[in-house]
């Protein structure tokens, strides 16, 4: 079986994980995972699909000729020991939104030898602050032998309004 990572961009409509969903699935591809938004008009996604190589070149075709998408697939790669060798935080960040905050997380994060692996972020209105909140949740895998601590006190110090909590694992 092929692993593959689809990313999908175009004027969101209704309907349209269905018509995606389908094609994947008359194609003999199985939908594994996934990242869907809304953002400002358009769908955006990426997709983990599962594909034998017989039904490869059907199901990219396919993919192709869905309207008013933009779609890339990359061939995937199985890691099988990321999760088993790496802690993963959960991490729910909340503080005053600004310019450069995304960048700031990240930078402290590489800097720590961690790693992003899942970012879901927004801005959100705060009229009793009278500044704009930025939240977001992010999955952060650790190099082992990192203390789990250490990148939580490092982000915390970026600023001192910025909360950096962490979420029991499910």
């Amino acid at each position: 079986m092929k692993q593959l990572v689809l990313t999908i961009i175009g004027k969101d409509r209704p309907g349209l994980v269905e018509e995606i969903s389908t094609v994947i699935l008359h194609q003999h591809g199985n939908w594994l995972t996934s990242n869907l938004s809304h953002l400002a008009g358009h769908f955006a996604g990426i997709v983990q699909v599962e594909v034998a190589e017989e039904h490869l070149q059907g199901l990219q075709t396919a993919l192709g000729q869905l309207s008013d998408l933009e779609i890339r697939v990359e061939a995937g790669e199985q890691d099988v020991q990321l999760g088993q060798e790496l802690e993963r935080l959960n991490l729910v960040i909340t503080g005053n939104d600004r310019p450069g905050i995304v960048q700031e997380l990240a930078s402290v994060i590489r800097h720590k030898g961690a790693n992003i692996t899942q970012l879901s972020s927004k801005q959100r209105s705060a009229p009793n602050w009278g500044v704009p909140i930025f939240s977001a949740m992010a999955t952060v895998t650790l190099p082992p032998g990192m203390n789990k601590d250490a990148v939580i006190d490092a982000l915390e110090n970026i600023t001192s309004d910025l909360i950096v909590d962490v979420e029991e694992q499910v």
